[in-house]
């Protein structure tokens, strides 16, 4: 029987169609949209976690010492340079005295004279009172006498009024020898102040340590309290550092740190955590610590220089672990995807202690044991069918 010409264009229409919607069937499930997602998987292990924290800081001076004059001057000289080791009470510069030291002279000699009227004083009331107690005994012998008959009454008051002139001349030569020496103290403190400031313009290193800054030269003018030689202690460098506050559990003084200097790649000293500061910076949500160094390298770094720091934090106790690339956030929860009998399922988890090598432990979620996607392909969803795989190019390691 001859079919009609409209059912055979039919049938020539379905046999083209047909294997052309099979092949685009095959070919969006293998690899269209509709194509299951490669994705690498890991077992969840319960274990302890040697968790640790990493920052960046800077190498800084804890005690810098910045030398200068207590009174404007002009810089006479400096006799040391940035860099430079100097000792305790080494001379570092000198401000010009002007005419300090002729002032000093002068009033030195003030005090010298100061002395010797001093000792003027002493003298005369010494004189003073021994005339007095020839007077008193001369007083009492004709008074005697008198009383006696010997001699006159008037001879007898003389003698009385003579004594009260010698008793006065004491009190004049005692009030004297305190005048002279209130003038003595003053003329002391006056040369002493002046020798102070004399030594005030020479500018000494007050410890052991480096020149780490020279703020003038011989011939500038500085005003009091300029820093002429900034002196920082090398014993006491540390490095300021910051971690992140989320990271950051069980950071505590004590802990050991290992200290990666921007300028020695590949080397690394020991070091350890002084302490926490109390105030964290609000807006890098960072908190601020100072790790010391165990030993001070040598030579010493730059003060101002990049530091790498890993603070080892206490061992916690055993968890799940999973690896760091396995936690996502999705519609705001954070958790895992695990896979069971091919089914893709999201599980919300609370994360607890990182390591550096990429793995945290899940203190609520997850009971150890289940398989969880560390890499997928694509961004997963609840309906997504995944293919699993052992390592995806360009994700897992």
């Amino acid at each position: 029987m001859k079919l009609p010409w409209k059912s055979r264009r039919w049938m020539v229409l379905a046999a083209l169609l047909v294997p052309l919607g099979a092949a685009f069937a095959y070919v969006a499930a293998r690899s269209g949209p509709l194509a299951p997602v490669p994705v690498t998987v890991a077992t969840v292990e319960t274990k302890p976690l040697e968790p640790a924290l990493h920052g960046i800081g800077t190498v800084e001076a804890r005690y810098t010492h910045r030398v200068g004059p207590t009174s404007a001057g002009r810089v006479l000289r400096v006799e040391v340079d940035v860099g430079e080791r100097v000792r305790a009470g080494q001379l570092l510069a000198e401000i010009d005295p002007v005419d300090l030291d002729a002032r000093l002279t002068a009033q030195q000699a003030a005090l010298a004279r100061a002395e010797a009227n001093v000792d003027a004083a002493d003298a005369q009331l010494s004189d003073a009172g021994a005339r007095a107690a020839h007077a008193a005994t001369q007083a009492r012998r004709y008074g005697e006498l008198s009383r006696q008959g010997a001699a006159s009454e008037e001879v007898s008051d003389t003698k009385r009024q003579e004594l009260l002139v010698s008793e006065a001349a004491v009190a004049s030569a005692r009030a004297g020898l305190e005048a002279a020496r209130e003038e003595l103290a003053r003329a002391r403190a006056d040369a002493n102040a002046i020798g102070r400031q004399r030594s005030s313009l020479r500018l000494v290193a007050p410890v052991d340590g480096l020149v780490s800054a020279r703020g003038a030269d011989p011939g500038s003018t500085v005003v009091a309290g300029q820093p002429v030689i900034e002196v920082i202690d090398p014993t006491t460098l540390w490095i300021n550092v910051r971690f992140d506050q989320l990271r950051a559990a069980g950071l505590r003084a004590g802990l050991p740190a290992r200290i990666a200097l921007r300028s020695r790649t590949g080397e690394a000293v020991k070091g350890r955590l002084l302490r926490v500061e109390p105030v964290a910076d609000p807006i890098t949500e960072e908190l601020v610590a100072k790790v010391v160094f165990a030993v001070p390298p040598e030579p010493l770094p730059a003060v101002g220089e990049l530091a790498e720091v890993t603070v080892a934090l206490p061992r916690s106790p055993p968890a799940p672990v999973v690896a760091n690339a396995s936690v996502q956030r999705v519609a705001g929860r954070l958790g895992v995807w695990t896979v069971a009998d091919g089914e893709l399922q999201f599980t919300p988890v609370k994360t607890g202690a990182n390591d550096l090598d990429g793995r945290v432990q899940v203190v609520e979620g997850l009971q150890g044991g289940e398989r969880v996607v560390v890499y997928s392909q694509r961004a997963l969803r609840a309906r997504t069918r995944v293919e699993v795989v052992e390592r995806i190019p360009g994700a897992s390691p």
